[in-house]
């Protein structure tokens, strides 16, 4: 049976030529196609604003280069306007590249900052040019045709233009829901989590602003043949910032929300310019102040934007489970028991003058759990984040199965056989549990973004869900797959960061304060899953708090206090530690 949204899609694809076949009045075909050309720039700032976390005002300075490019060479070669298409293409993914890699390095209020700078200086340039025509720019641009039909303005054009919105459209739903959406999904949440999976979220965050920068020179590349005339007023700030108000407007989250958006901006805009001046009695840009009004109403009471209202009106799509058959995913040579598998050599960080951990030194052999406690301030975090390569050592060394991998960046350590948790649970709240615990198995996957776009990496994502599925059956969260993550409780969330960690193939399970905030029956739980782990042959680094849960599932324990080691040896013996009970009391009676 088709489900419903796809049902609806297909009726969308169905309205476009019903609708150029309809007797509309050509002023509404105008409308819609003004409303597709907004579209296309405005799905891409869902991807790269609503999904990734990247602000960008400047996104109508790409559309700039896709029209100039097409108009410059369709004025001076006489080249065909569809190879124009691709040429303006790589002009923009050229331009978008050497922009990326110079401002994604930024954060907070710099990034946004950074993209209206470069959307100025691309305005500028276009209109100081006397190739482009300087401030009046380009005249004349031919109509395009097809087959010897005119289809540059009017319904051809309207046709044109909403099957490639819909085409991007649909590719950019497939790219979301893939190994590489997944990757794309967890870059606004913060990069710590993305990165512990294997995953480079500098290349995702220049990949999605390369995919944004061109849809807008696909809109570019449009308005030009629709125009037939192209000028830098139609690609400076002002246009920059009003498709980014049109994406929040629609849902800067949701791929349909591009679409609401651009069409409610467009038709409000020419309806207020007719009916406020008839209602106040006097002529102004009055519909400014309405939009800014609407704009404030929509950030209070619809934060994620209209098309979130209708979304969660809408029946939740179900998952279908057809992945029973799909082959298992390649696995890394597990180590024999007793093997050395972690070795900490004096590892030391300071912070200025301030020495945070001082020569820490511990080693893990397989099969074993080993855990790393003391009271708060000890260090055990940030050891723990020098030997995951969150942080960088300032003195010592940390090996690995025999391979130095201090001073190497997380996801690379995360790929030789380590996965960690987190203190504070970190997920991806409206993805499904299944998501969420396949992200760990993204390093596991080889397809890319063009192959998820062309729907051509279904059989590895099968392959995917089976393994994520595996785990959570493994951990006893078979029952949760298609919940949504954000609904769970403390618990199973904590149950779910392991069986992600899991699904990276590790052969080292670093556990960051497991218990933390969880009830006596999930602390049980967690016991019940920790010691299944260990007869499974899972190594294990802890660190936790919870004494009770430390010495019952432990094999050895190294105390720290104020930075540095204070004893080693099995909780018997830490028990028994005048030391210890002075660190954690203040008295060794």
């Amino acid at each position: 049976m088709m489900s419903f949204r796809r049902a609806g899609l297909l009726a969308l694809a169905l309205a476009v030529p019903l609708i150029a076949l309809a007797p509309l009045p050509d002023f509404w075909i105008t409308q819609l196609n003004t409303i597709g050309l907004y579209s296309l720039t405005c799905l891409g700032l869902v991807l790269l604003t609503g999904v990734g976390g990247l602000t960008s005002f400047g996104q109508a300075a790409f559309v700039g280069i896709g029209a100039y490019t097409t108009a410059w060479f369709t004025l001076n070669t006489g080249i065909s306007p569809w190879l124009t298409l691709f040429i303006g293409l790589g002009i923009t993914a050229a331009s978008a590249l050497l922009i990326a890699l110079i401002t994604l390095r930024m954060s907070g209020h710099y990034l946004p900052l950074a993209t209206i700078a470069w959307g100025l200086s691309l305005y500028y340039l276009m209109g100081n040019l006397d190739a482009l025509g300087k401030y009046d720019g380009l005249l004349g641009i031919r109509s395009l045709s097809l087959f010897g039909f005119d289809i540059g303005t009017g319904r051809g054009f309207f046709v044109l233009t909403w099957a490639l919105v819909l085409m991007l459209a649909v590719a950019l739903l497939h790219l979301l829901d893939s190994r590489a959406g997944r990757a794309i999904r967890a870059l606004k949440g913060g990069s710590q989590m993305a990165e512990s999976m294997g995953i480079n979220t500098f290349r995702f965050k220049v990949t999605i602003f390369l995919i944004a920068a061109m849809y807008a020179s696909v809109s570019g590349w449009l308005f030009a043949h629709f125009q037939r005339t192209v000028n830098p007023t139609a690609f400076g700030l002002k246009m920059g910032i009003e498709y980014l108000f049109m994406t929040v407007i629609g849902g800067v989250g949701h791929v349909w929300g591009a679409l609401m958006g651009s069409a409610l901006t467009k038709l409000l805009d020419d309806q207020l310019q007719v009916l406020l001046p008839r209602l106040i009695g006097t002529s102004g840009s009055y519909e400014v102040i309405v939009f800014g009004m609407a704009l404030v109403l929509v950030l209070k009471y619809l934060p994620d934007g209209l098309w979130d209202f209708v979304e969660r009106r809408l029946p939740r799509r179900q998952r279908v489970q057809d992945w029973t058959h799909a082959p298992a995913l390649p696995e890394k040579q597990k180590p024999t028991a007793g093997e050395l598998l972690l070795d900490v050599q004096a590892v030391r960080k300071a912070f200025g003058g301030l020495v945070a951990v001082n020569d820490i030194s511990f080693q893990i052999h397989a099969g074993q759990i080993v855990g790393l406690i003391g009271p708060n301030g000890a260090g055990k975090s940030t050891t723990f984040n020098l030997i995951t390569g969150v942080l960088s050592l300032t003195q010592g060394a940390v090996r690995f199965r025999g391979e130095l991998i201090s001073g190497q960046p997380a996801r690379n350590i995360a790929q030789t056989g380590m996965a960690r948790t987190f203190q504070h649970v970190k997920m991806i709240p409206d993805m499904t549990v299944l998501e969420n615990v396949a992200l760990g198995a993204h390093a596991r996957g080889r397809k890319g973004v063009l192959s998820a776009m062309a729907r051509l990496d279904r059989t590895e994502e099968k392959s995917l869900f089976k393994e994520a599925q595996r785990q959570l059956e493994r951990i006893g969260m078979g029952e949760h797959l298609h919940e949504l993550a954000g609904n769970l409780a403390m618990g199973p969330q904590r149950l779910l960061e392991i069986a992600r960690a899991l699904c990276t193939d590790p052969a080292l399970l670093l556990l960051d304060e497991p218990a933390a905030g969880l009830r006596h029956k999930e602390k049980q739980a967690l016991t019940d899953v920790l010691r299944q782990l260990q007869r499974e042959g899972m190594s294990i680094l802890l660190v936790e708090h919870d004494m009770d849960l430390v010495m019952e599932v432990c094999d050895k324990l190294v105390v720290m206090e104020f930075g540095t080691r204070l004893m080693e040896g099995t909780p018997a013996e830490v028990q028994q530690s005048p030391a210890v009970r002075a660190a954690y009391l203040g008295t060794e009676h």
